[in-house]
């Protein structure tokens, strides 16, 4: 898979993902970056590539033609058809669901902007979609980049030592349809300080491991993500563990009607 990220500061974006599981992923070869800095393609002795904005206001937008030539070099590039993801906070949220299908493609164009953002006729013409990481508002678009280069780098086949790291993922999706956060994990040792490591992950009966797992799973989305289960769609089996659950930890049976 190739990722192009276009940003003033590309060096940023690479050295974020020289390292982990990233790093490792580009030099198997699964995952290729690479940035273009639209300052390149600005004119001038002083290449701006921002100006003050229309109708006034504070700080600076970022200007049509450097980021326009730009993405048209990256484009020309490679020859594979490529999606241009523009990083913003008017986006849509990013999802697991989201990262794995972006994780299907061939090729993405990552576009961070700066300032107070980019020139709305620039996004309109070449933009195919933007995307959010969250509710608040960072100084630039490089940190999102660097978020879905991360999540969509992981996803790529051989770039986890164990494939059923993905799959067993807080929001991953499973076969009944249902995204749920990750359960707890212990290690050694078993004994200390703060506390002793469950029994039952002890036990070497891997059937109540996976049903007490499934349980800490389905009680913790229930207390900290509630909208993320809808108690119609759930089995009889996971309303029982939930509800032995809730009975064990005195939680209120339904976070979001206390």
């Amino acid at each position: 898979m190739r990722i192009d990220v276009v940003s003033l500061f590309p060096e940023f974006v690479a050295q974020i993902s020289a390292h982990g599981v990233v790093g490792r992923a580009q030099e198997r070869g699964l995952v290729a970056i690479h940035g273009w800095n639209p300052r390149d393609y600005a004119s001038g002795n002083y290449r701006r590539v921002d100006e003050r904005p229309f109708g006034g206001g504070p700080g600076m937008v970022m200007l049509i033609d450097p980021l326009r030539d730009c993405l048209h070099a990256t484009r020309a590039a490679d020859p594979a058809a490529s999606s241009v993801v523009y990083l913003t906070p008017q986006g849509a949220p990013l999802t697991q669901a989201k990262v794995r299908e972006l994780a299907g493609r061939e090729r993405l164009v990552l576009l961070c902007g700066r300032y107070e953002g980019i020139d709305e006729r620039l996004v309109a013409a070449e933009v195919d979609e933007e995307l959010s990481i969250g509710d608040y508002v960072l100084s630039g678009g490089e940190l999102a980049a660097a978020v879905v280069i991360d999540a969509v780098a992981r996803l790529q086949p051989g770039a986890l030592s164990d494939s059923e790291s993905a799959v067993q993922d807080s929001f991953e999706t499973g076969p009944d349809g249902l995204a749920l956060l990750d359960c707890p994990h212990f290690t050694r040792p078993v004994e200390h300080t703060l506390g002793t490591v469950p029994p039952v992950l002890l036990s070497g009966n891997h059937a109540e491991i996976a049903r007490w797992r499934r349980q800490q799973a389905l009680g913790r989305t229930w207390l900290r993500r509630p909208e993320l289960i809808d108690r119609e769609r759930l089995s009889r089996a996971d309303q029982a563990l939930l509800d032995a659950f809730l009975a064990e930890s005195g939680a209120t049976p339904d976070p979001r009607n206390p």
